[in-house]
């Protein structure tokens, strides 16, 4: 990725009452999130959304693009292919981020490229994820949550929920999906850590996707040698991917299993603490499991921002996005669109929320959608079931939220319950 020389403003504005929108000057993405609203999107990105949900932005390195607000708006680019997701044309949206080029996608990192490439390893991997194979994981999605929820229990009252249950569950069925040891775990998770970081190094974190790619790479040399009956396992004898492509591939699907889910528990279980009724909807209702997923899915947007780069001159919303030019995506201003959604800023668990941009959208939806789904359909009512009494253990606004993580959540989450 090449950098254009720095052009940013002294001060980034919003956009003055009235005002044309293609004079105003370009804003930087609002990262703040305001005090006592651990669940809201950043402050000011209502306001952009509402005044443009369109607008210029200024990158961290200089760049001046565009920043994504409205529903309609982002899901059109990330449809279009007339949009690239490939790393090295983008501009880093995010202060703190790498100020040289970008390299391209790793091998099998598809989150990284375009068709035809795109294509080729998401036909692969596509029949592996089929929502029939998934569902047929939940008895053991089931069974390991009520592993981790009886262990909770005879500990007693008193646990960090991400470390006890929200972590574990997710890393434990990506492990088994894929063929991984959850022995290693200790190995993988911290790499997969750092890579996720908004407050490390360049440096740091490039270490960290070496260190990912050395485990995995031993990894996949043990399933070429002996080929079992898991996903890298299949993937090894079946297919016509090289080991660096396989290596990638497993490293990609590790670390985007391990994390996306893990936060939804989590803070998927700080939201329902906080809005009883919720919780007690979803504890009397198991059928209503699916639908509240969707809505948590839209209400939290843990990933929140994605960036596509223009190929060519793209008109849109009356505006016309340059070739090369960058577009930052905000997801969950996206997903609390009013437009689209009606009183967005309510958790409504009854709230039909088909068509949020949880998952993405596009080539490049999420391909693990369907196995996060049956975690997250089977672990929620199963812990609100098993804890009536489930509560915080500190005041609201003493949970450590990620606001250093490219996935939002919490870092810990400290809860109790009355024993029986």
């Amino acid at each position: 990725m090449q950098h254009e020389p720095s052009t940013r403003p002294d001060t980034a504005r919003t956009l003055a009452a009235g005002e044309p929108a293609d004079a105003a000057a370009p804003v930087t993405l609002p990262t703040g999130r305001s005090a006592g609203c651990p669940f809201d999107p950043p402050a000011g990105l209502a306001e952009l959304r509402e005044e443009r949900p369109l607008a210029r932005m200024t990158y961290p390195d200089g760049h001046v693009g565009w920043l994504a607000t409205g529903w309609s708006t982002v899901r059109s680019i990330m449809g279009d292919s007339r949009f690239s997701s490939r790393y090295e044309l983008m501009h880093y949206p995010l202060p703190g981020g790498p100020e040289g080029p970008l390299p391209p996608a790793p091998l099998g990192d598809m989150t990284g490229m375009d068709a035809p490439e795109h294509t080729r390893f998401r036909r692969i991997l596509t029949g592996k994820f089929t929502v029939r194979r998934m569902r047929q994981l939940s008895d053991r999605v089931a069974e390991i949550t009520a592993e981790h929820l009886d262990a909770m229990e005879r500990g007693g009252p008193g646990v960090d929920l991400v470390e006890a249950f929200a972590r574990p569950l997710p890393a434990l069925m990506i492990c088994e999906l894929l063929g991984v040891p959850y022995a290693d775990r200790e190995r993988f998770q911290g790499h997969a850590h750092t890579i996720m970081s908004m407050d490390v190094t360049p440096e740091e974190r490039y270490g960290a996707f070496v260190g990912l790619q050395e485990y995995m790479a031993e990894l996949v040399a043990a399933k070429r040698a002996a080929p079992a009956d898991d996903l890298l396992g299949d993937l090894a004898r079946d297919s016509d991917l090289t080991d660096e492509e396989l290596v990638g591939i497993g490293g990609f699907l590790l670390a985007a299993g391990l994390d996306t889910t893990a936060n939804m528990i989590a803070h998927g279980t700080f939201a329902l603490l906080t809005e009883p009724a919720q919780a007690d909807a979803l504890r009397a209702d198991p059928e209503l499991a699916p639908q509240a997923v969707e809505e948590l899915m839209r209400y939290l947007t843990v990933a929140h921002t994605s960036v596509k780069s223009a190929l060519v001159d793209v008109e849109l919303d009356g505006l016309v996005v340059k070739a090369g030019e960058s577009v930052t995506l905000s997801l969950e201003a996206a997903n609390r669109d009013p437009e689209r959604f009606p009183g967005p800023d309510v958790l409504d668990l009854h709230r039909k929320a088909t068509g949020h941009l949880g998952f993405g959208h596009g080539i490049h939806q999420c391909l693990g959608q369907q196995l996060a789904r049956v975690e997250l359909t089977v672990a929620l009512p199963a812990l609100l079931r098993r804890f009536p009494t489930l509560r915080l253990d500190v005041p609201a606004e003493e949970v450590p939220l990620r606001t250093d993580m490219s996935i939002y959540g919490v870092h810990r989450l400290p809860v109790t319950w009355d024993e029986v």
